[in-house]
This record gives C-alpha cells, sequence and structure tokens, in this order.
C-alpha cells in the first residue's frame, strides 16, 4: 500500500540521498551537542558554554585558514563539523567523536523527504555507469556513517562480527546501509521512495507548492538535496552508434579520465582490450586519480600510472604502445589479473573524428587523432563515455530556477548543474533564496563526510535557532569575507594512506 503524503509540513527536502538523511535526522528532534576535549584550544574555548551547535557564527571558524590542521577545499562550515564528529580522523583509528546528540522531541520540526530512488541513498542506490558494484569506496567505511547507527553497527548487525579497521566497503554495502538507516533511527515515517517530483513553485509568500503527480504539498521551507550526480553527461550525438553496441569480444572504447573511466577499466574483463582516451594535463588540470595512493587504492593508482606510460610513450613519439624510461618500465602494476602490455592501450589528449559501423552491425571502426595529429583507425565493439556526471533542476519552475540557479546560460553545460554551479552562492549562505536551502554535493562538498556542516546550519535556521545576520569573518588584511567561505588547498584528505599515517605517530 502506497503512503499518501500530508497535505502541509513545515519542510520539504528534495532527495533521499546521505545528506537528507542527516538533516532528516535532525529535525526529528536529535540536536548535536558539544561535548568539549578538542585538541584545537582555540575551537575548544569557542564552543564551551554553547547551548547547542545551531548558532554556527563565522568566528568558530574564522581561524582556520591560517592552520594547517585544516586542509580541505570543504566550505569551512563542513570542515568545523567533520573535526567535531572525527577529530584527528586522518591519524587516528576510530577516533571519539566529540558530538553528543541529544533526542528532544519538543524541538522536531514537520517534514518530508522526497526521492525518486527505490532505496534511501540517493545515488548510492543508482549505478549509471558499467562498473562493478563490489569496488571498494573512495572513503572508509566510519567516513560514511551517519548519525545514530554507525556503518560499523550495521556491518556487525549483518554479519555477527566487528568490521576491521580502515575498511572500504563495496558500492552493495554502502546501499545496503543507507537502504536500513532510516529504520534503524526511526526516521522512516517522514522518507518517501520511487517519488517523483513533477513541479515547484513559490506560494505567495506562504512556501513552497511541491507537486508529486495529483497530489499538492505545501511547505514552508524547501531544502535541495538532490546531489550532482543522476545524470550522466551523453556523448557527442556523432558517437550514439558506438554507444549502442554491446560486442564484449570486440575492444571497448573508453573516453574520460577520471574515478568513473577507472571504474569501467578495473570491471571490464581482463581478456578485453581497452583503449582508452583520455586528457593528459598533469600540472594544470590532472585526473583526480593522480593522489591516489598506490596502498590506500591500489586499483585507481594502477589505472593512473598506466595512463601515465601511455603519456610517457606519447611525448616520446611511440604512440601505438608503451616505451616509457626503463627504471618505469620494471615497475609492476599495483594490481593484478590484467595484461596491460597487451590488453591497454592509452591515448592522451586524442579524440575521435569519425565513426562508421560494420556491415555486421556488432562492431565499429573509429577514426582517432592523436597528440601528434596522426590518425589511427581501432575497430571497437562498445563505448564507456565517463567525462563527468551532474544533476538538473528541472523540477523547479521556470521563476524559482531562475532564483537559485541564475539565467539559463549562467551553467557551462546549459540545463546541467555540476559541483561549480552553486558554489559561489554557497559560500555566501546555503540559503540561495529566500527559504531554499541546498545541502551535500549541490554546495560543491561530494564528500558525505562533509554533508554534515551544512545539515545543521540548515536545520538551525529551520528551526529559528540560528541569526540569519551572523558578522562576517575577517580576513588578515582587514576585508570581510561572506558567512561561509571554503578554505585550504586540496582533497589530500581523501587519497592519503590512513593507514600509514596512523603507524608513525
Amino acid at each position: 500500500m502506497v503512503r499518501p503524503l500530508p497535505e502541509q509540513v513545515d519542510t520539504c527536502i528534495i532527495g533521499n540521498g546521505p545528506s537528507a538523511l542527516i538533516l532528516s535526522y535532525i529535525l526529528h528532534g536529535h540536536i548535536p551537542y558539544y561535548k568539549g576535549g578538542h585538541q584545537d584550544e582555540l575551537l575548544d574555548s569557542k564552543l564551551i558554554g554553547r547551548r547547542d551547535l545551531f548558532d554556527l557564527s563565522p568566528d568558530l571558524y574564522a581561524h582556520f585558514q591560517s592552520s594547517l590542521r585544516y586542509s580541505t577545499q570543504a566550505l569551512p562550515i563542513n570542515t568545523l563539523l567533520d573535526t567535531l564528529l572525527r577529530p584527528n580522523a586522518d591519524t587516528e583509528v576510530n577516533s571519539t567523536s566529540l558530538v553528543e546528540w541529544k533526542l528532544e522531541p519538543r524541538r522536531a520540526v514537520s517534514h518530508v523527504a522526497l526521492g525518486n530512488a527505490p532505496h534511501t541513498g540517493g545515488q548510492w542506490v543508482d549505478n549509471p555507469v558499467s562498473a562493478s558494484w563490489e569496488i571498494g569506496t573512495l572513503s572508509y567505511a566510519e567516513m560514511l556513517s551517519l548519525p545514530g547507527y554507525s556503518f560499523a553497527e550495521h556491518y556487525s548487525r549483518r554479519h555477527g562480527k566487528q568490521m576491521a579497521d580502515f575498511q572500504r566497503p563495496s558500492r552493495t554495502e554502502v546501499a545496503d546501509y543507507y537502504a536500513a538507516y532510516p529504520e534503524a533511527v526511526g526516521i522512516e515515517s517522514s522518507i518517501w521512495t520511487s517519488t517523483n517530483v513533477s513541479s515547484i513553485s513559490r506560494d505567495g509568500a506562504k512556501g513552497f507548492i511541491v507537486n508529486v503527480g495529483s497530489h499538492a504539498l505545501r511547505c514552508k521551507h524547501l531544502v535541495l538535496a538532490t546531489g550532482i550526480f543522476s545524470v550522466v553527461i551523453p556523448p557527442p550525438r556523432f558517437l550514439a552508434p558506438v554507444a549502442s553496441l554491446h560486442n564484449d569480444r570486440a575492444p571497448l572504447l573508453v573516453i574520460g579520465s577520471g574515478f568513473s573511466a577507472a571504474d569501467v577499466i578495473i570491471s571490464t574483463s581482463p581478456r578485453r582490450r581497452i583503449i582508452h582516451i583520455f586528457h593528459w594535463d598533469p600540472e594544470n588540470r590532472p585526473s583526480p586519480l593522480k593522489g591516489c595512493h598506490r596502498h590506500a587504492y591500489p586499483e585507481y593508482a594502477g589505472v593512473y600510472r598506466q595512463m601515465k606510460l601511455s603519456a610517457i610513450a606519447a611525448t616520446k613519439g611511440n604512440l601505438n604502445g608503451h616505451a616509457p624510461a626503463p627504471g618505469l618500465r620494471r615497475k609492476s602494476s599495483y594490481f593484478p589479473g590484467r595484461d596491460w602490455e597487451n590488453a591497454y592501450e592509452g591515448l592522451p589528449n586524442a579524440e575521435v573524428v569519425d565513426v562508421k559501423v560494420d556491415p555486421d552491425g556488432d562492431t565499429a571502426q573509429v577514426t582517432i587523432r592523436q597528440l601528434d595529429g596522426a590518425t589511427i583507425i581501432r575497430t571497437v565493439g562498445g563505448l564507456e563515455y565517463v567525462v563527468g556526471r551532474r544533476a538538473e533542476m528541472n523540477y523547479l519552475s521556470p521563476s524559482l530556477q531562475s532564483e537559485v540557479v541564475g539565467s539559463p546560460g549562467s551553467t557551462s553545460t546549459p540545463g546541467l548543474i555540476s559541483g561549480k554551479t552553486l558554489r559561489s552562492r554557497a559560500e555566501e549562505d546555503l540559503e540561495i533564496a529566500p527559504g531554499v536551502f541546498i545541502i551535500g554535493s549541490l554546495t560543491g562538498d561530494s564528500l558525505v563526510r562533509h554533508a554534515f556542516g551544512g545539515c545543521v546550519y540548515a536545520a538551525g535556521r529551520i528551526m529559528g535557532t540560528m541569526s540569519k545576520s551572523a558578522p562576517p569573518t575577517p580576513k588578515l588584511d582587514g576585508k570581510v569575507e561572506a558567512d561561509i567561505r571554503p578554505n585550504g588547498i586540496a582533497h589530500e584528505d581523501l587519497h592519503l594512506d590512513r593507514r600509514k599515517m596512523v603507524q608513525t605517530r
């Protein structure tokens, strides 16, 4: 039996991924409190005595940019909650959280979270790329945990044993955890799955009208938590005939430079030949695979190594094979199982210039222009075009979409939203339009561990416990910044081999 939606709630969350689940947990009346004891004495002194963690004024993180402790590109507010929830997480095993969640039902706010995925988990439920569900996640298990019911607890419940340290769970395991989470923490009454929102518009000064089929739901606050990974960027039209081929006996053409491309390569049968076209500019625009430590992420480091060897060969003029320096050639791959010399052909900064489907309809001849301008022809039996994923906000009315995103031409890919689209708006305020909040990867922070700050911030505003006119953050030169701003230089916290860091302490 399908549960009917209510007629009216205070808050409507669009999405049912990790950030939506965190916010729902808070809006159910689970209030975060600081327990004290952070090693950053300045931060500790600022937090001691606060009633709760909702009033996240900029003075709390004003010193983050001048401290080596906080080297991340995440919004400072997300960095703040991360360091409280997992202090020294990159150098300690199972660090003790300094946040205590207290259930205070009187402070709960009526709300719903509406997601089109068949189970809670958002992008973790969907896999639009043909990659194995058993590849280990980028984040360690504790970094994927949500409040009230950790991944470790779920693992113990499922397997009857304690989870090992430095666990990189599979996508299947993560999806199972997020699907079980609502019932485990008692928030399932506010979560809807397999629910398609057709349109959202303003209801005058009263709030918003959320249309789900023929049902109209009214709310005062709107929280967008749909993420930026729901739409795979499609291949150019002339490559469509190759994308429609499914002959796994012929080579696979892979176009892409990031994790999705690596996932496809890792998931492809070791016996199938791979022709890999990728962007190569390690100094100005490096592949995200470059930062993957060979011990923590051997499969990604292995793919990156093959890309690097191919780039070296290309610069030496040997574009049809590997010809690296002898020292590099002797090193073995970081993970076994594939004859890289014979089953992988990397073509840096190459492009497909022509496609001809063979008469049998099972293969195609693709003409590829290489780095030096010369062309080669390869027979392929399929294409994986994995150059990125985006989101779309066509569920918002044109006027509301204009408030949130801006003019149609304000995005690099018209109609699609990337992590950069709303970043500058998020740096000013996560309430990007009156009554409209963004959380999760829409803010530009894609890691689950960096979703908490935005959720606590939005909850504070929604519950009316946080002042909207917090003072701006002073800069060292006397100028001021917006209330929320990014800091740091790189996502090094994602790619470090934490096992070795812990061992050296």
